[in-house]
């Protein structure tokens, strides 16, 4: 424990001087725009502005507390198109529709948008307690993983994609393919051999890690964007009162401390994301609190389960990828695939090799979820006229900055040329319904799991009995089994019960 608030004191340190609590601020600010802007969410908001980061050669650490600030403040502000327009700001929204946009139609949009305000901090304060106490602890036992262990872990982490990441595992199973065969492309480490390049020399080293997310997230989001109609469409809600009474906040207390937990455990699970912590909390709400059947009606408690648990979940999902490399989130793919563009390896050791990075991190995040309250409440105005932005202005805007990026980086071309073939693929893909968080999955774990995979092979001599010794390695194989199959089994044996009983 003692070592623990030492180590969180170190972090302090570090973000409190006056860039780092600027570029906190400024994380938070720009995240809250983009997850109220219809579309674009916290992956988007961290793909556009990693380039940029890297571009003006800030630290490792300012860069991730900054993207970190986006990830959480997106998560933040995508409640404000939600209750006030009744489009989700990102996936992870979509439950909070359900209940925020009624309340705003009854003229309780000043009141839903601070009690989402106020279930967000919440959430994200015990996501914050949580990765403090649990991350360390996890670290710990994560020493002992070697390559066969990190391979059977990348394994089970593409076993929950496909059994926890949207309607159809198969699509994101798919997904996770596409992103593995994307990450294969370029010369071989180990034997020099060309794969997939096509005679292309600039393709020798590979997809750039930037261009990919560029392409699947930012040109393809845009594309989309082009198909819809301006915000202009939409009539704006009256706000009134911008805060929540007492009696409100004592109503709906248990509902936000049960759906942060439950935020922060699914946060933890590899592969799931607010999406998933949003509709198990809400389902949960709903069949514990839901006596009337007024949920989906205005409850405030059908808003503040959501809301909740989309923040913890934000949290819980940089535990997995500080402590085991492996990302918890589609977004946190993205700031793993960060850490990896300086040269730095997330993993157990992180926590002994960059203790600063690791704790200031932490410790930005306290600073964050307060200044996130304070920002919120006097410029909930502000946002709402944001969200009246023509898009013949947005949608310039964002692809500029999202080129300018990967043209300052890459200094080709070509890398544009390329980002703009992955943003028509994933356009197709996502027309389709084909969920883009497992394809960068696949790409940033891909190379992970394919490392891994060479080195238990040349300590075992080529025996794949490497990958069935161990106890972690039985944990992990069994944990996989429940995770493809338990699903599978229950349905079959709800779908034999309702037969029988008719």
């Amino acid at each position: 424990m003692m070592e623990v608030l030492s180590s969180l004191a170190t972090g302090f340190a570090v973000v409190l001087t006056p860039t780092h609590l600027f570029l906190i601020f400024l994380g938070c600010l720009l995240g809250t725009l983009f997850g109220a802007l219809p579309g674009l969410g916290p992956i988007n908001g961290v793909a556009i502005l990693l380039p940029i980061c890297y571009t003006l050669g800030l630290p490792v650490e300012s860069s991730l507390i900054m993207l970190a600030g986006i990830y959480y403040g997106a998560e933040f502000g995508g409640r404000i198109s939600s209750i006030l327009l009744n489009v989700p700001g990102d996936a992870g929204a979509v439950f909070t529709c359900l209940d925020g946009y009624p309340m705003a139609q009854k003229g309780l949009a000043g009141p839903a948008l601070a009690l989402s305000g106020v279930a967000s901090f919440i959430g994200g304060t015990i996501a914050i307690v949580g990765l403090t106490f649990f991350a360390p602890l996890l670290a710990s036992v994560a020493i002992y993983f070697g390559p066969a262990e990190y391979f059977v872990l990348m394994v089970f982490a593409f076993a929950t994609i496909g059994a926890l990441m949207g309607s159809n595992p198969v699509k994101s199973l798919i997904g996770v393919t596409i992103g593995l065969i994307i990450g294969v492309v370029g010369v071989d480490s180990t034997t020099g051999v060309l794969r997939f390049t096509l005679g292309e020399a600039e393709l020798y080293d590979g997809f750039e890690f930037l261009i990919v997310i560029v392409g699947f997230f930012a040109v393809s989001e845009i594309m989309l964007m082009l198909e819809h109609h301006s915000s202009e469409d939409f009539e704006m809600p009256k706000i009134t009162r911008v805060y929540v009474t007492m009696k409100e906040l004592l109503y709906c207390k248990w509902t936000m401390v049960r759906s942060s937990i439950i935020g922060f455990i699914v946060g933890v699970l590899p592969g799931t994301g607010a999406s998933i912590a949003s509709a198990v909390s809400y389902t949960i709400a709903q069949k514990i609190s839901d006596k009337e059947g007024t949920f989906g009606k205005g409850d405030m408690r059908g808003l503040a389960a959501p809301e909740s648990a989309n923040n913890a979940c934000a949290g819980g999902a940089l535990v997995p990828m500080l402590t085991l490399g492996v990302p918890g989130s589609g977004t946190t793919a993205v700031l793993l695939g960060a850490l990896m563009l300086y040269n730095i390896n997330p993993g157990p050791m992180l926590f002994v090799e960059q203790p600063t990075l690791v704790w200031g991190l932490i410790a930005s995040m306290y600073i964050g979820n307060v200044m996130l309250l304070i920002i919120n409440f006097p410029m909930v105005r502000v946002f709402t006229k944001i969200l009246q932005v023509p898009y013949w202005l947005l949608v310039p805007s964002v692809i500029v900055l999202a080129f300018v990026g990967v043209y300052s980086v890459n200094m080709s071309t070509f890398a544009l040329l390329l980002s703009l073939i992955l943003g028509v693929l994933g356009y197709f893909l996502r027309k389709l319904h084909y969920p883009m968080a497992p394809v960068i999955l696949g790409f940033v774990l891909g190379k992970i799991m394919e490392d891994n995979l060479r080195r238990a092979f040349a300590m075992s001599g080529g025996e794949i009995g490497i990958f069935f010794q161990g106890t972690i390695n039985y944990i992990l194989w069994g944990l996989t089994l429940f995770i493809l199959f338990v699903p599978m089994i229950s349905k079959m044996i709800a779908k034999r019960y309702a037969l029988a009983k008719k």
